[in-house]
């Protein structure tokens, strides 16, 4: 078995159940301009109140597909400031991987033939599995805030809150806000898109600053 099979064998259980979880696309029409101003003013601050808050963690499921390949397994995500962990699991087949580094450094962990190493998490995911994740920005993403440099477009709901977020060809869509530790709302439910890619994630929980394990 190749390495892209062995990391489909991984994923493949709960696919479908997961997908019935996936975020709605947004439909909601534009805001008028005093609310939209509003709006992404809040955006602006929750932005800077999670620049502040650089350590976090997250548990949840996640379902990716790639055209016509697709799985789904269980998800944690620590981030320690630029250094990150992301380790996927299939709790019945008990097979996973784990991706962890930082800046200009990259590791993968898991898969057959060993420990691979890359200066790009992105790439590195890329070329040994075939799986389209943008590491780096869904640090950021995940949590309902722009990626660092490039444009973005913002959607919000009839309450103010993130709807929408696109950027770099990606499209991200939130619900199910819920107030975290320190005020700050977070996303339990986010699905992330560019085709033939997406990643559909449900976040059990949530912990940061203090709370990180």
């Amino acid at each position: 078995m190749n390495r892209r099979a062995t990391l489909a064998a991984v994923l493949a259980i709960g696919f479908a159940a997961l997908a019935g979880c996936a975020v709605a696309p947004v439909r909601t029409p534009p805001l008028p301009p005093a609310e939209q101003a509003a709006a992404v003013a809040r955006q602006q601050a929750r932005e800077a109140a999670l620049a502040a808050m650089p350590d976090w963690h997250l548990e949840g499921r996640v379902a990716l597909t790639n055209g016509t390949r697709g799985g789904s397994g269980r998800l944690e995500w620590t981030q320690r400031g630029p250094a990150f962990e992301v380790v996927l699991s299939a709790p019945v087949t008990r097979q996973g991987w784990r991706l962890a580094g930082g800046p200009g450094d990259a590791r993968l962990e898991g898969l057959e033939g060993g420990t691979r190493h890359g200066a790009d998490a992105a790439a590195l995911l890329r070329e040994a599995t075939g799986w389209e994740i943008p590491v780096a920005a869904l640090s950021r993403w995940v949590r309902g805030a722009r990626a660092t440099g490039g444009d973005a477009r913002l959607a919000f709901s009839a309450d103010g809150r993130l709807a929408r977020l696109e950027q770099d060809g990606w499209t991200l869509d939130y619900a199910d806000w819920r107030p975290q530790a320190g005020g700050i709302e977070l996303p339990m439910r986010v699905t992330a898109s560019r085709d033939p890619a997406r990643v559909r994630l449900v976040v059990d929980a949530w912990a940061q600053g203090e709370a990180w394990p």
